[in-house]
């Protein structure tokens, strides 16, 4: 199931963008969340941004977003699965025959 993950989205340029502004956005929602209880979160860089730097001598794209990443624990318990989000329920579908253009009401 993760080869045809790897293989459908990331080999899609403009799905793969996505993702990387979709996990950009939940940074700034986690730092946003955090500063609710702890506001010295936000002393370092107290604007929330997502930055898309063009490199067209290299051929690449730069994201940088102020915020907060995942914590080790994160990372063990969520690098390599599928989401929650209904990303299962976007592949089944895909498997099944369902077209590409179906992305978003699964919350992929």
């Amino acid at each position: 199931l993760m080869s045809l993950i790897i293989n459908t989205f990331y080999s899609n340029k403009e799905i793969f963008v996505r993702e990387i502004i979709s996990n950009s956005s939940d940074a700034l929602d986690k730092v946003r969340y955090q500063s609710l209880t702890d506001p010295s979160v936000l002393e370092s860089e107290k604007e929330m941004k997502i930055v898309i730097i063009p490199n067209k001598d290299d051929n690449t794209l730069t994201f940088i977003d102020t915020g907060v990443g995942m914590t080790k624990a994160d990372l063990v318990n969520n690098l390599g699965t599928i989401a929650k989000s209904g990303t299962r329920q976007f592949m089944e579908a895909l498997q099944a025959g369902a077209d590409i253009s179906m992305i978003g009401q699964f919350g992929v």
